[in-house]
């Protein structure tokens, strides 16, 4: 029986749902799906430019995981670019470092104090807002 896989850090979740390809005809082309995980590996080392074993410690996996999923999310961003395939973002094997929001008005997300007793966005002020989910 295989072990069990550690769920992986992720400080802040993406800001998008999906990106797609600009002035392309063919909508069937499908769609790549970019975990959590793979975003903020991406995110960790090509974004803030730190160190594998840095983004290793802070995403609390080991070295040649991190390598693993940054290596996975390098291949769909290169096959959603050549292919010209929409790239959506999903949960994945991950946890996120605080609890986060979503506002259903303005889309924005954001986290907040548990001691903060109203739940509103902070953007525009809506109480329309959603957990995202820590599966």
């Amino acid at each position: 029986m295989p072990r069990r896989k550690r769920l992986r850090k992720v400080v802040a979740p993406p800001s998008f749902k999906g990106y797609r390809p600009y002035g392309h005809q063919n909508r069937s082309n499908g769609f790549v799906e970019l975990l959590y995980e793979e975003y903020e590996a991406l995110k960790l080392a090509d974004y803030d430019l730190m160190s594998h074993h840095d983004a290793c410690v802070l995403m609390g996996v080991s070295r040649p995981t991190f390598a693993r999923i940054y290596e996975s999310a390098r291949r769909k961003i290169a096959l959603a670019l050549v292919e010209t395939k929409e790239i959506r973002s999903v949960y994945g094997n991950a946890f996120l470092d605080k609890s986060w929001f979503s506002c259903g008005q303005c889309n924005t997300r954001f986290t907040m104090p548990e001691t903060l007793g109203s739940r509103v966005c902070p953007m525009c002020k809506s109480s329309t807002i959603e957990i995202i989910n820590q599966d």
